[in-house]
């Protein structure tokens, strides 16, 4: 079996996807084939040249997999129906904060403002009161509108349509991680894009690898049952890509392959 490589989130990054695919080419050659652990939008200042990147090289036929991660999920809730919340955040705060960087996803379209927030006094959760732009203030509901004139429907189409998991003989790719003791085809959607808890203090043997994103880290690690490539490119640390021969994994640098090891 030829090697697989695999790219964690990207969050809008697309100097350091540039330089992860770099990396991958070095090594594996244009045919590569590369998994993508979703969360390709938010935070990072890039996200509209990232989609076009993975629509434009996926049509110019390259063995590319991508896997829809949560914050795919927000952006395309928000700019098609105007959801401002996930149930999963329960801090309940908004897409648009900053924090969770939907502010920084909709600036990469051209729409550049403040946003302004208040707190629901039933339910507690953060809402969008204004929108300050250069023409001035706007309501939840005009931005809505605004982005979904903005933003490509080739850009929607692209990440509503991403598949939750990809396997192979050896490997499991998810985005978030899995549900232990449940069967891939039993697992909660949610739970793929969104989970945390009990997966990630879990010792179970899942029979395949899995190999995911999600929950950052300083830098990607092993941990026997499981390996997270969310190095934290969405805070501003490297996006390092991995390659893959059967089980055993080897991290992607300018120096060449890194053994990555329990």
């Amino acid at each position: 079996m030829p090697p697989i490589y695999a790219i964690g989130d990207i969050h809008g990054q697309k100097g350091m996807l540039d330089r992860a695919l770099a990396l991958v080419t070095a090594d594996g050659g244009d045919d590569a084939k590369i998994v993508f652990l979703g969360d390709y939008t938010d935070r990072g200042p890039d996200s509209r040249a990232v989609i076009d990147t993975l629509i434009a090289e996926r049509d110019a036929g390259r063995d590319w997999v991508f896997i829809k991660g949560n914050h795919d999920r927000s952006f395309t809730h928000f700019v098609r129906h105007g959801r401002q919340h996930d149930p999963r955040v329960t801090s309940g705060i908004n897409w648009l904060n900053p924090r969770l960087g939907g502010t920084a996803t909709l600036a990469s379209y051209g729409i550049k403002g403040v946003m302004h927030f208040a707190r629901d006094h039933v339910d507690g959760r953060e809402i969008l009161e204004a929108f300050e732009g250069p023409d001035g203030d706007i309501d939840a509901e005009e931005l809505q509108q605004m982005a979904l004139a903005a933003v490509p429907s080739a850009h929607l189409d692209f990440l509503d349509a991403l598949p939750l998991w990809f396997e192979t003989d050896d490997l499991l790719f998810v985005h978030a991680g899995l549900r232990p003791g449940v069967p891939i085809d039993r697992q909660d959607p949610e739970d793929l894009i969104w989970i945390r808890e009990p997966f990630l203090t879990s010792e179970h043997d899942f029979g395949k690898l899995i190999v995911h994103g999600h929950t950052a880290l300083d830098y990607p690690q092993h941990f026997g049952n499981r390996i997270d490539l969310d190095g934290g490119a969405g805070y501003h640390r490297p996006l390092i890509p991995a390659v893959f021969e059967g089980r055993d994994c080897w991290l992607l640098t300018d120096k060449g392959r890194a053994p990555l090891i329990p």
